[in-house]
């Protein structure tokens, strides 16, 4: 199966951890996207190709492991990396070029019809595609790909093309495009022919899925252009999306039967209580408006927020406080592990608010609050629900090297509502911090919630995403709105859906899916985790 993901705008190190952890996926995938301002360097790239020291450059150089020299990326140039399976043959890589040519030909055939380019086509002995205007061959196309095989033995492809549509070909003036001197660069729009960018990803999509077996699962991220409107942000994204945000339900709405939950304020309750305002603790149960409250407080569990208790982003179905951050407080660590040592926690799940104010996205305090745990409790598993850290793997790292026993990241919701949903988020870059978490050995979970708009095929194919990069623990859950400034709900889905999305997500490889209307990402986390272990089958919960 091709599943074909169209990303929008990411850094070249994070979409190439992504391919890497797809290296490994039974599914073929087709990565389609642009880079901010990137030089890459192939693996043979001359030094002296670069005609300015690349430090003065004002753009990311980065070293790629693809065939070719060094070439330039940019918004307004079409990338797509397919990373699929190819006969173990020596000629297996030509040959995967040469269908990678022919989607291209066959894209920009399509996009002029009228032939305003002239030929296109191949050059020989220069491997890409060019336009031939008036008997002057014109790079439009570069091509760098690499086969490599995988733990299971097969061989597969990674990283791809790069179409020129509108991209600032300024850029190419400060290298030797693809190591050759005299032949230049053009691209769609400076040889005449008037196409956005977007419409011709479309049909490279399509082009590429044909030549790759055809009939590919696609999702995309929602890269709708703004639109004046005096409607409140996050309804314009979500109109932008898709969703008609006045068909929602109204916050008044009764919930049905299987979303009231009866509050039980025992003895347990009042003592955890109790114990968060001795010690000055924040837990996520509270701030986030959690309704599995009553029922995990009152079995001594609760997921600790660090970091402080307010948010430096404001996504759109979160009730987290959102003003400025105050400075970290250097004995929460320890207040934790204290906390954890009174409850005496087999399991303790420590989650964040996200800190883009510091130049660690808050890591390094979340990975002391691991290790003070680890100190005071040895025999306590420790799971951390961690931000995406904007993507920062030097972050991450803080984090995984402390080993916890889980580590998780929600992905939250699928790929065409994350604008809408988390503006300062990205499908991708959660992709790529679940994918760094699971290639580095740790238990890796995530999460996301239905009833924002979303079909049950694109959740399937959201799992998806997250069992091919190495998650093994997912939860689903009912997205409830926390006041009217907040997402609508779309719907409410019955018991019996989610319990079909369990067993989807289990067809696909993940190895424990907590899946009902009142999930939330550590419900039932230690459980989770036991059934995730390599001896466990697969397991669906609801």
């Amino acid at each position: 199966m091709l599943r074909r993901r169209h990303l929008g705008r990411v850094s070249f190190l994070e979409a190439n951890d992504l391919q890497r952890a797809l290296l490994q996926a039974s599914d073929d995938y087709l990565l389609l996207f642009e880079h901010p301002a990137t030089y890459t360097r192939g693996v043979r790239t001359l030094e002296e190709h670069f005609l300015v020291p690349p430090s003065t450059l004002q753009a990311v150089v980065v070293d790629a492991d693809r065939g070719g020299d060094v070439t330039y990326h940019a918004p307004g140039q079409v990338v797509a990396w397919a990373i699929v399976n190819v006969d173990d043959d020596p000629a297996a890589g030509k040959a995967h070029v040469r269908r990678l040519e022919d989607a291209v030909i066959a894209t920009v055939r399509r996009a002029d019809p009228g032939g305003r380019l002239g030929e296109v086509g191949r050059l020989e002995g220069y491997p890409g595609v060019w336009a031939d205007i008036g008997g002057v061959p014109k790079k439009i196309a570069a091509i760098g790909v690499r086969t490599e095989r995988n733990d299971a033995g097969q061989r597969r492809t990674l990283h791809g093309v790069a179409l020129n549509v509108e991209i600032d070909l300024a850029g190419f003036t400060f290298i030797v495009p693809c190591g050759i001197p005299d032949k230049p660069v053009a691209s769609l729009h400076s040889l005449g022919l008037s196409i956005t960018t977007l419409e011709v990803e479309s049909i490279l999509g399509e082009e590429l899925d044909r030549v790759l077996g055809g009939h590919a699962r696609v999702a995309r991220v929602d890269r709708s252009a703004a639109t004046t409107s005096d409607e409140r942000p996050l309804i314009r994204r979500l109109r932008k999306a898709g969703v008609d945000p006045d068909a929602g339900l109204s916050i008044n709405t009764r919930k049905p039967e299987w979303l009231r939950i009866e509050a039980h304020m025992g003895a347990e309750y009042q003592s955890l209580r109790k114990l968060t305002e001795d010690l000055r603790l924040v837990t996520v149960c509270e701030e986030a408006g959690c309704p599995n409250i009553f029922e995990c407080w009152s079995a001594g569990t609760a997921t600790f927020m660090v970091n402080g208790e307010r948010c430096t982003r404001a996504c759109g179905f979160c009730l987290v406080d959102t003003r400025k951050p105050m400075p970290l407080d250097p004995s929460e660590p320890e207040r934790v592990a204290e906390a954890v040592v009174r409850l005496k926690l087999a399991h303790a799940v420590i989650t964040c608010v996200a800190r883009d104010d510091l130049a660690d996205g808050g890591a390094g305090a979340i990975a002391a609050c691991v290790r003070a745990i680890r100190e005071r409790s040895p025999g306590t598993n420790v799971e951390v629900l961690t931000s995406d850290l904007k993507g920062d793997p030097d972050a991450l790292q803080l984090i995984i090297d402390e080993r916890p026993d889980v580590l998780n990241h929600n992905i939250e919701t699928v790929a065409r509502l994350q604008r809408a949903v988390r503006p300062s988020a990205g499908y991708l870059r959660s992709l790529t911090v679940l994918a760094r978490s699971a290639s580095s050995g740790l238990t890796t979970k995530s999460g996301l919630m239905v009833g924002l708009g979303e079909t049950a095929d694109e959740v399937e194919e959201t799992l998806a995403d997250l069992a091919a990069v190495g998650v093994q623990i997912a939860t689903i859950g009912q997205y409830l709105r926390p006041t009217a400034r907040h997402l609508p709900v779309a719907r409410f889905w019955e018991p019996s859906e989610f319990f079909d999305l369990a067993e989807r997500g289990q067809r696909l490889g993940l190895r424990h899916v907590q899946s009902s209307p009142l999930t939330r990402s550590s419900y039932h986390a230690r459980e989770a985790l036991s059934d995730a272990t390599p001896v466990a089958a697969p397991t669906v919960r609801h």
